[in-house]
């Protein structure tokens, strides 16, 4: 198991204010990925991950204090068990792959995703950290 990227989670009303400075930011003209968890739209951008919706809704999303993608789930699970993290919202199926949620021992609790193999080709290839990438 490794990690292939890392987010910082934002969070706002709506994707149309805070997307054009993501894009600049990120010299991205297109998110890598968009998609609606009930009514939050979740927009992959760079190293950004923005939560948009309303404050109710986007509060479901702001227990995690990072999104981590990582190659493999289960391998992962087995590691954080092992470290004394607590498995707070176990795999799930997402649009991307799949998540869960762990609590690390000391507080921290942190969303892992483990992407489609089409995303992780799409995305993390395009990295210029990643082996064979740009």
């Amino acid at each position: 198991m490794s990690i292939l990227k890392t987010y910082a989670r934002l969070y706002a009303d709506s994707v149309e204010q805070p997307l054009p400075l993501l894009q600049q930011l990120t010299g991205s003209e297109e998110p890598d990925f968009r998609f609606m968890d009930g009514e939050v739209q979740l927009v992959g951008i760079g190293d950004f991950l923005l939560f948009a919706g309303p404050p109710e809704e986007r509060a479901k999303h702001m227990h995690g204090s990072a999104t981590v993608v990582v190659t493999d789930l289960d391998d992962l699970t087995a590691t954080l068990i092992a470290a004394g993290a607590v498995i707070t919202e176990a795999a799930t199926p997402a649009p991307t792959g799949r998540y869960l949620y762990a609590r690390h021992v000391g507080g921290p609790e942190v969303e892992y995703v483990e992407w489609k193999p089409d995303l992780v080709q799409r995305i993390i290839s395009k990295c210029p950290r990643a082996p064979g990438g740009p």
